[in-house]
């Protein structure tokens, strides 16, 4: 049974910082392309960041470029979004989902319902 499971959300106050990991289960990860997206309360669902499965291509959305970095960790088949210098306007929950198709990263990121595996979410709320 393929599953990704998110962990590390929680309440920070501006400025600071969260470790949000995605773990897989019943499939290799770095034989997808991974996707972090955002869906604050009332708006649709948005792309952060999205890498191929070689990790050369990588896409991060602009207003969270220089503060978000996704990695993969192969030997424990989880990806990482760290993210840095919160902002309230960063509330919201973080799914990560994945796909099989070799379609680029930014494409994939802007287009969510190309992927083909997520998770549940885990929230994260910016405020002081």
């Amino acid at each position: 049974q393929l599953q990704l499971v998110e962990s590390g959300g929680g309440l920070v106050q501006p400025g600071g910082s969260l470790r949000l990991s995605c773990a897989a289960s019943g499939f290799t990860l770095d034989a997808y392309t991974i996707g972090w997206f955002r869906q604050a309360p009332g708006k649709e669902r948005v792309g952060v960041s999205c890498f191929d499965r070689s990790d050369t291509n990588t896409y991060v959305a602009d207003s969270v470029k220089g503060r978000f970095t996704i990695s993969r960790d192969n030997a424990k088949n989880t990806v990482h979004l760290q993210m840095n210098s919160l902002k309230p306007e960063d509330t919201g929950t973080y799914f990560c989902a994945a796909t099989r198709t070799r379609d680029p990263p930014e494409y994939l990121c802007h287009v969510p319902y190309g992927m083909d595996y997520w998770g549940e979410g885990t929230l994260v709320t910016v405020s002081s």
